[in-house]
């Protein structure tokens, strides 16, 4: 007769299956992380996966007989002794049967374990292959990722995401075959044997048993987890927070703001320590209520056994075989809620991956892109809108050509659009209106490999890599020789400070280049530029940030690398562009005037106060500076003063 739960039940085992059943976005990241743990390219490595599987089966069955193994080792001893004391003439005897029968028990648990181990170590090249095509994915992903993205997110948090994303697909493809499919096949054999060697009311003990230790772990690692959230957010913003402080370490430093930025970390590491505290307290309730459970149902099977021997329906080692398999199911069960914990959060750290993953590119290649085919070099922007916000135009009908090999300058006010003209031409942004054009190729219908591998950029801002001196200068051409690499830094007017460092090329220039001064950290731009060896240069306020004797060189090696190309300097400091071709002058977004140095003096119009105001400025400051020089002359004033 079918009997049918109580209410209570029902509704329990309902939320549990609830619980269990994966939702739309774990379902999603499954699916999105199968053709990894069964790549479809590497038959060597799905072999690998069946034979791990075969591996499962085959312990597990191994693992059922071990009782079996303590059983007979039991009745043979209770056989030949009694449950006395053997006499001499039963230790002969005793050397035969039950020491056999322990002989056996112990080699079944040493092969259990061999077969465990082995299968483990097969499965570890599935799963860290898993882990390293999909962290690729990721990181490729990220790099193809719009420059947008990467300004509204925070490089700390990103790291974050790749390393725990890392983590989640271990610690998934592991758990899954090597403890989860393992421990359901435990459960169906050990009910099996449950069946074949005792009655239902053990199996109905064991089932429900399993079913409570399952709903108690399933609650109890749904709170956790909610906790385990908490802990990695605060992680993750104090990381972010650490990295940002240690990038900006100079400026921390011109604010005297040390005190500051540790009060910000340590509010961060706050939170964390108070979520790491109740991550600990709450894995002590969880697993002393596992072990309550699972105790008082060992105390039943137990009770139930030893009435059997003495009722004679079982002998005693049934009473030994069913706490040894009790203990058995024990290890499975107490693995089933790490399982169900680094599943679910192994799928959550996945999830914010494939977030990730989801992302589309802002600018990507249209379909049948072609690479750009560049014969002269010549720009053209046609009636060119722009918006980083529809609220905010920053572009309004901009049209100029650039002529081949030619030196077209920008200038104009902070905010007028000039650093945008450049990530435009560099397409990381696509334009709202207009096009773009190089040798009459729309920028939008080429590939954006073959557009930047037509475009050197010299920015204001150089950021090396944490490398050496030499490694940074080949980042432009790596296929470049290293007498390549010497040239380019000769070029550059580099490579006699170079050479008389210690290391020379070898060099180490620190994190985003700080070891060398601004003035170096251009040269070394420069020289990447001159071995990248671009038809079209983009020189985005170059100097802007140098000391008018170190720009001085500085722009002698720029003469030099934009002789005879298409050249679009970005221009702060008007002295540096007088002999450009043509000075295009912006005016909140808007082309207000062009023409070469002299035309645009003579309109006497923006560009004309533009450069008057410059003018004065180097006028106070050369004032100044001879001033000085007389009054350290005079002996006014001592030269270390003068500082």
């Amino acid at each position: 007769m079918q009997r049918t739960l109580p209410p209570q039940q029902a509704t329990s085992d309902t939320g549990l299956l609830a619980r269990l059943t994966p939702s739309p976005e774990q379902t999603r990241v499954l699916k999105a992380l199968w053709p990894y743990v069964w790549p479809h390219d590497r038959p060597d490595l799905r072999r690998t996966v069946l034979w791990s599987l075969v591996l499962i089966l085959i312990a597990k069955l191994v693992t059922v007989t071990v009782p079996y193994t303590l059983k007979w080792a039991t009745d043979a001893l209770v056989a030949a002794t009694g449950g006395n004391v053997p006499s001499s003439e039963q230790i002969a005897w005793l050397a035969g049967a039950p020491v056999l029968a322990s002989v056996v028990y112990g080699a079944s648990r040493i092969l259990m374990t061999l077969l465990v181990q082995m299968r483990e170590g097969m499965f570890a090249k599935v799963a860290m292959h898993a882990v390293r095509k999909l962290a690729l994915s990721t990181f490729e992903h990220m790099h193809r990722l719009s420059l947008r993205f990467h300004l509204e997110k925070k490089t700390g948090g990103l790291t974050r995401v790749l390393e725990r994303g890392r983590a989640g697909i271990e610690n998934i493809s592991r758990m899954a075959l090597m403890t989860l499919i393992p421990t359901i096949v435990e459960f169906v054999l050990i009910i099996g044997v449950c069946a074949i060697e005792f009655d239902w009311r053990y199996i109905v003990t064991i089932i429900t048993m399993i079913v409570a230790y399952l709903w108690f772990t399933v609650k109890a690692t749904d709170w956790r987890l909610q906790i385990r959230r908490t802990m990695n957010d605060s992680d993750t913003d104090a990381n972010t927070k650490a990295v940002d402080s240690l990038l900006n370490y100079e400026t921390v430093k011109y604010f005297g703001a040390e005190l500051r930025e540790a009060s910000r970390y340590d509010h961060s590491m706050a939170a964390y320590e108070k979520a790491s505290i109740k991550t600990y307290t709450s894995l002590a309730v969880l697993n002393a209520g596992q072990a309550v459970v699972f105790t008082v149902a060992l105390t039943i099977c137990l009770v139930m056994a030893a009435n059997d021997v003495i009722s004679g329906q079982h002998t005693v080692g049934h009473f030994a075989m069913v706490n040894l398999l009790m203990l058995q199911l024990f290890m499975p069960l107490n693995f089933m809620g790490m399982v169900y914990r680094e599943i679910k959060q192994g799928l959550t750290d996945i999830e914010r991956m494939m977030d990730v993953l989801d992302q589309q590119p802002e600018v990507s290649d249209r379909p049948g892109a072609k690479p750009l085919q560049v014969s002269g070099g010549s720009i053209r922007f046609e009636n060119v809108r722009f918006a980083y916000d529809p609220e905010r135009v920053i572009l309004k009908d901009v049209s100029f050509d650039v002529p081949a090999g030619k030196m077209v300058a920008i200038v104009g006010p902070s905010g007028a659009g000039k650093s945008t003209i450049a990530r435009i031409l560099l397409r990381f942004y696509d334009v709202s209106g207009g096009r773009v054009t190089i040798d009459g190729q729309d920028l939008r219908d080429v590939t954006q490999l073959s557009l930047r591998a037509a475009i050197g950029v010299v920015p204001q801002d150089t950021v090396l890599f944490n490398d050496t001196i030499f490694y940074n200068i080949k980042y432009g051409r790596a296929d470049a020789t290293d007498a390549e690499v010497y040239a380019a830094a000769k070029m550059a007017q580099i490579d006699d400070f170079v050479t008389a460092l210690p290391d020379g090329y070898n060099t180490m220039v620190g994190e985003r280049g700080l070891k060398l001064s601004g003035g170096e950290k251009q040269r070394v731009a420069i020289a990447r530029t001159i071995l990248k060896g671009p038809p079209i240069l983009i020189l985005d306020e170059a100097t802007s940030a140098l000391d008018s004797h170190t720009e001085k060189e500085i722009q002698d090696a720029l003469d030099q690398v934009s002789r005879d190309r298409t050249t679009v300097v970005i221009a702060h400091r008007l002295s540096t562009i007088i002999h450009a071709d043509v000075i295009l002058v912006l005016r909140d977004g808007a082309l207000v005037e062009q023409g070469t140095h002299a035309d645009l003096i003579a309109r006497d119009g923006l560009y004309a106060s533009l450069w008057s105001r410059q003018r004065q400025a180097e006028k106070a400051r050369e004032e100044l500076a001879h001033a000085l020089e007389e009054a350290v002359a005079s002996g006014a004033l001592r030269a270390g003063q003068t500082s």
